[in-house]
Protein backbone atom coordinates (compact mmCIF):
# COMPACT_ATOMS: atom_id res chain seq x y z
CA UNK A 1 0.00 0.00 0.00
CA UNK A 2 2.89 2.64 0.81
CA UNK A 3 4.52 1.66 -2.39
CA UNK A 4 0.97 2.15 -4.32
CA UNK A 5 0.57 5.92 -2.51
CA UNK A 6 4.17 6.69 -3.17
CA UNK A 7 3.50 6.19 -7.16
CA UNK A 8 0.24 8.32 -6.85
CA UNK A 9 2.42 11.08 -4.89
CA UNK A 10 4.71 10.87 -7.91
CA UNK A 11 2.49 10.65 -10.46
CA UNK A 12 0.46 13.66 -9.49
CA UNK A 13 3.95 15.64 -9.50
CA UNK A 14 4.85 14.49 -13.40
CA UNK A 15 1.47 15.20 -14.30
CA UNK A 16 1.44 18.72 -13.66
CA UNK A 17 4.09 19.24 -15.40
CA UNK A 18 2.39 17.91 -18.69
CA UNK A 19 -0.59 19.45 -17.65
CA UNK A 20 1.26 22.96 -17.63
CA UNK A 21 2.66 22.52 -21.15
CA UNK A 22 -1.00 20.70 -22.43
CA UNK A 23 -1.87 23.37 -21.48
CA UNK A 24 -0.61 25.88 -24.40
CA UNK A 25 -1.59 23.02 -26.71
CA UNK A 26 -4.81 23.55 -25.58
CA UNK A 27 -4.91 27.27 -26.39
CA UNK A 28 -3.35 27.46 -29.54
CA UNK A 29 -5.66 24.78 -30.78
CA UNK A 30 -9.00 26.29 -29.02
CA UNK A 31 -8.82 29.55 -30.74
CA UNK A 32 -7.02 28.09 -33.95
CA UNK A 33 -7.64 24.53 -34.47
CA UNK A 34 -4.06 24.33 -35.18
CA UNK A 35 -1.03 22.28 -32.88
CA UNK A 36 1.50 24.09 -32.63
CA UNK A 37 4.63 21.53 -32.65
CA UNK A 38 7.18 24.37 -31.72
CA UNK A 39 5.48 24.66 -28.58
CA UNK A 40 7.62 22.01 -26.82
CA UNK A 41 10.55 23.93 -27.78
CA UNK A 42 10.05 27.03 -26.66
CA UNK A 43 9.14 25.04 -23.62
CA UNK A 44 12.85 23.30 -23.34
CA UNK A 45 14.23 26.64 -24.18
CA UNK A 46 12.62 28.09 -20.94
CA UNK A 47 14.51 25.61 -18.82
CA UNK A 48 17.94 26.63 -20.43
CA UNK A 49 17.03 30.10 -19.79
CA UNK A 50 16.35 29.44 -15.78
CA UNK A 51 19.54 27.72 -15.62
CA UNK A 52 21.33 30.26 -17.09
CA UNK A 53 19.62 32.88 -15.35
CA UNK A 54 20.65 31.17 -12.01
CA UNK A 55 24.50 30.79 -13.21
CA UNK A 56 24.96 34.27 -13.50
CA UNK A 57 23.31 35.11 -10.44
CA UNK A 58 25.43 32.84 -8.95
CA UNK A 59 28.58 34.47 -10.40
CA UNK A 60 27.96 38.19 -9.94
CA UNK A 61 26.16 37.48 -6.37
CA UNK A 62 28.03 34.25 -5.03
CA UNK A 63 26.85 31.52 -3.49
CA UNK A 64 23.02 31.42 -3.77
CA UNK A 65 20.00 29.47 -2.13
CA UNK A 66 16.54 28.37 -3.46
CA UNK A 67 15.04 32.14 -3.88
CA UNK A 68 17.61 32.47 -6.97
CA UNK A 69 14.91 30.02 -8.52
CA UNK A 70 12.20 32.85 -8.36
CA UNK A 71 13.66 35.73 -10.82
CA UNK A 72 15.08 32.92 -13.04
CA UNK A 73 11.60 31.47 -12.93
CA UNK A 74 9.30 34.17 -13.89
CA UNK A 75 12.41 35.44 -16.24
CA UNK A 76 12.69 32.32 -17.86
CA UNK A 77 8.75 32.40 -18.52
CA UNK A 78 7.94 35.84 -19.58
CA UNK A 79 11.09 35.70 -21.96
CA UNK A 80 9.90 32.33 -23.86
CA UNK A 81 5.92 34.13 -23.86
CA UNK A 82 7.24 37.17 -25.57
CA UNK A 83 9.15 34.95 -28.38
CA UNK A 84 6.17 32.96 -28.23
CA UNK A 85 4.67 35.99 -29.32
CA UNK A 86 7.39 36.82 -32.21
CA UNK A 87 7.28 33.27 -33.74
CA UNK A 88 3.84 33.73 -34.34
CA UNK A 89 3.85 37.60 -35.83
CA UNK A 90 6.82 36.15 -37.73
CA UNK A 91 6.11 32.73 -39.42
CA UNK A 92 2.60 32.05 -38.62
CA UNK A 93 0.27 34.92 -39.29
CA UNK A 94 1.71 34.93 -42.63
CA UNK A 95 0.80 31.17 -43.50
CA UNK A 96 -2.69 31.24 -41.63
CA UNK A 97 -4.73 32.37 -44.49
CA UNK A 98 -3.48 29.04 -46.54
CA UNK A 99 -3.84 25.06 -46.12
CA UNK A 100 -4.47 24.20 -42.66
CA UNK A 101 -1.96 22.26 -43.34
CA UNK A 102 0.93 25.03 -44.36
CA UNK A 103 1.11 26.16 -40.38
CA UNK A 104 1.85 23.02 -39.13
CA UNK A 105 4.70 21.96 -41.64
CA UNK A 106 5.97 25.90 -40.22
CA UNK A 107 5.39 24.56 -36.73
CA UNK A 108 7.70 21.59 -37.04
CA UNK A 109 10.41 23.92 -38.94
CA UNK A 110 10.24 26.15 -36.20
CA UNK A 111 10.65 23.23 -33.59
CA UNK A 112 14.10 21.84 -35.42
CA UNK A 113 15.25 25.63 -35.64
CA UNK A 114 14.90 25.87 -31.85
CA UNK A 115 16.15 22.45 -31.03
CA UNK A 116 19.55 22.79 -33.74
CA UNK A 117 20.12 26.53 -31.38
CA UNK A 118 20.21 24.99 -27.95
CA UNK A 119 22.24 21.93 -29.31
CA UNK A 120 24.81 24.34 -30.65
CA UNK A 121 24.49 26.94 -28.19
CA UNK A 122 24.45 24.88 -24.95
CA UNK A 123 25.88 21.77 -26.54
CA UNK A 124 24.73 18.18 -26.35
CA UNK A 125 25.82 17.17 -23.13
CA UNK A 126 23.20 17.03 -20.69
CA UNK A 127 22.97 20.10 -17.93
CA UNK A 128 22.01 20.24 -14.52
CA UNK A 129 20.79 22.91 -12.48
CA UNK A 130 23.09 24.07 -9.59
CA UNK A 131 22.56 22.14 -6.39
CA UNK A 132 22.65 25.03 -4.09
CA UNK A 133 19.35 26.34 -5.44
CA UNK A 134 17.83 23.25 -4.85
CA UNK A 135 15.53 21.98 -2.07
CA UNK A 136 16.45 18.71 -0.28
CA UNK A 137 14.21 18.34 2.29
CA UNK A 138 12.21 15.59 2.71
CA UNK A 139 8.77 14.52 4.98
CA UNK A 140 7.67 11.33 5.75
CA UNK A 141 3.48 11.93 6.00
CA UNK A 142 0.87 8.93 5.88
CA UNK A 143 1.59 5.56 5.24
CA UNK A 144 5.15 6.29 5.37
CA UNK A 145 4.99 8.07 2.20
CA UNK A 146 8.18 9.99 1.14
CA UNK A 147 7.30 13.55 0.17
CA UNK A 148 10.19 16.29 -0.73
CA UNK A 149 9.76 19.88 -0.27
CA UNK A 150 10.65 20.34 -4.05
CA UNK A 151 7.10 18.06 -4.96
CA UNK A 152 5.45 20.34 -2.45
CA UNK A 153 6.84 23.54 -4.32
CA UNK A 154 5.98 22.17 -7.86
CA UNK A 155 2.84 21.57 -7.12
CA UNK A 156 1.88 24.46 -5.25
CA UNK A 157 2.94 26.77 -8.44
CA UNK A 158 1.59 24.18 -10.67
CA UNK A 159 -1.70 25.14 -9.50
CA UNK A 160 -1.57 28.45 -8.75
CA UNK A 161 -0.61 28.99 -12.27
CA UNK A 162 -3.32 26.79 -13.98
CA UNK A 163 -5.69 28.39 -11.65
CA UNK A 164 -4.33 32.05 -12.66
CA UNK A 165 -5.08 31.17 -16.38
CA UNK A 166 -8.72 29.07 -15.37
CA UNK A 167 -9.57 32.66 -13.56
CA UNK A 168 -8.31 34.69 -16.51
CA UNK A 169 -10.19 32.44 -19.37
CA UNK A 170 -13.38 32.74 -16.77
CA UNK A 171 -13.07 36.04 -14.93
CA UNK A 172 -11.56 38.51 -17.45
CA UNK A 173 -12.13 40.18 -20.75
CA UNK A 174 -9.56 39.00 -22.39
CA UNK A 175 -10.95 35.52 -21.25
CA UNK A 176 -14.35 36.25 -22.73
CA UNK A 177 -12.54 37.56 -25.77
CA UNK A 178 -10.33 34.26 -25.77
CA UNK A 179 -13.75 32.23 -25.61
CA UNK A 180 -15.63 33.69 -28.49
CA UNK A 181 -12.79 33.62 -30.51
CA UNK A 182 -12.46 29.90 -29.98
CA UNK A 183 -16.42 29.51 -31.34
CA UNK A 184 -16.36 31.41 -33.79
CA UNK A 185 -13.64 33.85 -35.19
CA UNK A 186 -15.22 35.52 -37.96
CA UNK A 187 -18.26 36.55 -35.44
CA UNK A 188 -16.10 37.65 -33.03
CA UNK A 189 -14.28 39.76 -35.57
CA UNK A 190 -17.73 41.12 -36.39
CA UNK A 191 -18.42 42.03 -32.85
CA UNK A 192 -15.15 44.24 -32.41
CA UNK A 193 -12.56 41.75 -31.35
CA UNK A 194 -9.52 42.34 -32.11
CA UNK A 195 -8.75 38.24 -33.51
CA UNK A 196 -4.99 38.72 -34.34
CA UNK A 197 -4.72 40.69 -30.47
CA UNK A 198 -6.10 37.54 -29.12
CA UNK A 199 -4.25 35.12 -31.31
CA UNK A 200 -1.19 36.62 -30.00
CA UNK A 201 -2.12 36.40 -26.29
CA UNK A 202 -2.72 32.78 -26.61
CA UNK A 203 0.82 32.70 -27.97
CA UNK A 204 2.11 34.31 -24.61
CA UNK A 205 -0.08 32.33 -22.42
CA UNK A 206 1.33 29.02 -23.96
CA UNK A 207 5.00 29.40 -24.06
CA UNK A 208 4.66 30.94 -20.75
CA UNK A 209 2.65 28.52 -19.08
CA UNK A 210 5.35 25.46 -20.98
CA UNK A 211 8.73 26.96 -19.97
CA UNK A 212 7.39 27.24 -16.30
CA UNK A 213 6.46 23.65 -16.20
CA UNK A 214 9.96 22.96 -18.24
CA UNK A 215 11.80 24.85 -15.61
CA UNK A 216 10.00 23.01 -12.74
CA UNK A 217 10.63 19.51 -14.68
CA UNK A 218 14.49 19.59 -14.75
CA UNK A 219 14.05 20.90 -10.73
CA UNK A 220 12.74 17.48 -10.33
CA UNK A 221 14.80 15.29 -12.82
CA UNK A 222 17.53 17.20 -11.89
CA UNK A 223 19.01 16.95 -15.48
CA UNK A 224 17.99 17.76 -19.47
CA UNK A 225 19.42 18.25 -22.63
CA UNK A 226 18.24 19.87 -26.16
CA UNK A 227 16.11 16.47 -26.53
CA UNK A 228 13.63 17.67 -24.16
CA UNK A 229 11.36 19.51 -26.18
CA UNK A 230 10.71 17.36 -28.49
CA UNK A 231 9.66 14.38 -25.58
CA UNK A 232 8.47 16.72 -23.53
CA UNK A 233 6.42 18.67 -26.04
CA UNK A 234 5.07 15.29 -27.20
CA UNK A 235 3.91 14.07 -23.95
CA UNK A 236 2.40 17.25 -22.93
CA UNK A 237 0.54 16.55 -26.33
CA UNK A 238 -0.79 13.60 -25.24
CA UNK A 239 -1.99 14.36 -22.28
CA UNK A 240 -4.11 17.35 -24.02
CA UNK A 241 -5.26 14.37 -26.77
CA UNK A 242 -6.25 12.25 -23.56
CA UNK A 243 -8.20 15.27 -22.21
CA UNK A 244 -9.58 16.36 -25.12
CA UNK A 245 -7.79 19.41 -27.25
CA UNK A 246 -9.12 22.34 -26.88
CA UNK A 247 -10.56 21.86 -23.56
CA UNK A 248 -8.65 23.55 -20.87
CA UNK A 249 -9.61 21.05 -17.85
CA UNK A 250 -9.14 18.43 -20.31
CA UNK A 251 -5.32 19.39 -20.14
CA UNK A 252 -5.29 18.66 -16.41
CA UNK A 253 -6.93 15.43 -16.39
CA UNK A 254 -5.26 14.41 -19.37
CA UNK A 255 -1.55 15.76 -17.99
CA UNK A 256 -2.56 13.71 -14.38
CA UNK A 257 -3.93 10.69 -15.96
CA UNK A 258 -0.12 10.49 -17.97
CA UNK A 259 1.89 10.79 -14.88
CA UNK A 260 -0.25 8.41 -12.91
CA UNK A 261 0.59 6.04 -15.86
CA UNK A 262 4.29 6.49 -16.12
CA UNK A 263 4.59 6.50 -12.27
CA UNK A 264 2.91 2.80 -12.08
CA UNK A 265 4.24 1.98 -15.30
CA UNK A 266 7.82 2.83 -13.79
CA UNK A 267 7.23 1.74 -10.40
CA UNK A 268 5.81 -1.81 -11.11
CA UNK A 269 7.35 -2.44 -14.33
CA UNK A 270 10.34 -0.70 -15.39
CA UNK A 271 11.39 2.65 -16.25
CA UNK A 272 12.37 1.99 -19.79
CA UNK A 273 9.16 0.87 -20.16
CA UNK A 274 7.19 3.86 -19.12
CA UNK A 275 6.98 5.56 -22.30
CA UNK A 276 5.69 2.47 -24.27
CA UNK A 277 2.74 1.74 -21.54
CA UNK A 278 1.71 5.53 -21.56
CA UNK A 279 1.31 5.87 -25.38
CA UNK A 280 -0.23 2.40 -25.62
CA UNK A 281 -2.76 3.39 -23.03
CA UNK A 282 -3.22 6.54 -25.38
CA UNK A 283 -3.67 4.42 -28.48
CA UNK A 284 -6.57 2.65 -26.22
CA UNK A 285 -8.12 4.65 -25.16
CA UNK A 286 -9.02 6.80 -28.32
CA UNK A 287 -9.55 3.63 -29.96
CA UNK A 288 -12.75 3.72 -27.32
CA UNK A 289 -13.36 7.56 -26.90
CA UNK A 290 -11.45 9.54 -30.43
CA UNK A 291 -12.08 13.14 -28.86
CA UNK A 292 -10.66 12.34 -25.49
CA UNK A 293 -12.33 12.39 -21.76
CA UNK A 294 -13.55 15.28 -21.67
CA UNK A 295 -13.67 16.27 -25.34
CA UNK A 296 -17.18 15.33 -26.07
CA UNK A 297 -18.73 17.04 -23.54
CA UNK A 298 -17.23 20.92 -23.60
CA UNK A 299 -14.81 20.08 -26.76
CA UNK A 300 -15.75 24.31 -28.12
CA UNK A 301 -15.81 25.59 -24.21
CA UNK A 302 -12.90 27.03 -22.63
Amino acid sequence: MQEFLQHIVNGVTIGTFYALCALGYTLVYGVLKMINFAHGDLSMWGAYLGMTIINLLIAWLGRGGPLYLIPAFFIAMLTMAVIGVIVERLVYRPTRKGSRLVPVVSALGVAFVLESLARNVYGAAYQVYPRQVLFNIKWKIFGGVSVTLLQGVVLLVSLALMLGLYLLVQRTKIGTAIRAVSLDRDTSELMGINVDRIISATFFLGPLLGAGGAVLLVMYYGSFDFTLGWMFGMKAFTAAILGGIGNIPGALVGGMLLGFIEAMGAGYISGQWKDVIAFTVLILILMVRPTGILGETIAEKF
